[in-house]
């Protein structure tokens, strides 16, 4: 039982860590300018506070979906909401594979000592306010899906 509350206490905070960083990223994005670096310098910070909310929520989902801490894969497996969230979830990573490889390469081209290119900051922007906004409806598929709705 203590397992189980840890593990959804865990998840849980993955949306409080992951909601603001991706929230700012799209802020900053929005205002990166090559005259600027501490707009990028930000860009990348909340960045990297996104990728650690994927990675908590990607490592508590899977050991409540498919470990012995909650109700069993068969019912999440049977879960129409469930099945829902987890489209969101794939949706996300889908989205995220641009902007990832491009905030690679503002990085890389940092440590370079180069200016980072900015070019694909407006397409970044759209694909983070999608992420943003999906992001937003997973907790309240979750919230359905506590409440036996698509079981």
């Amino acid at each position: 039982m203590m397992a189980s509350s840890l593990l959804s206490t865990l998840h849980l905070l993955a949306l409080a860590i992951g909601l603001p960083g991706v929230f700012l990223r799209g802020r900053w994005l929005r205002r990166v300018d090559p005259a600027s670096p501490q707009t990028v310098a930000r860009v990348l910070t909340a960045d990297a506070v996104w990728g650690v909310a994927a990675a908590l929520w990607l490592a508590t989902g899977l050991t409540r979906a498919f470990g012995p801490f909650e109700k069993g894969s068969a019912y999440y497996l049977h879960s129409s909401t469930f099945l829902l969230k987890m489209g969101c979830f794939v949706v996300i990573v889908l989205l995220e594979l641009l902007p990832m490889l491009t905030l690679i390469g503002w990085r890389r081209a940092l440590a370079r000592g180069q200016p980072p290119a900015l070019g694909r900051a407006p397409l970044l922007v759209r694909l983070n306010d999608a992420e943003l906004a999906l992001t937003l409806a997973m907790p309240f598929l979750a919230s359905m899906m506590a409440r036996g709705v698509g079981a």
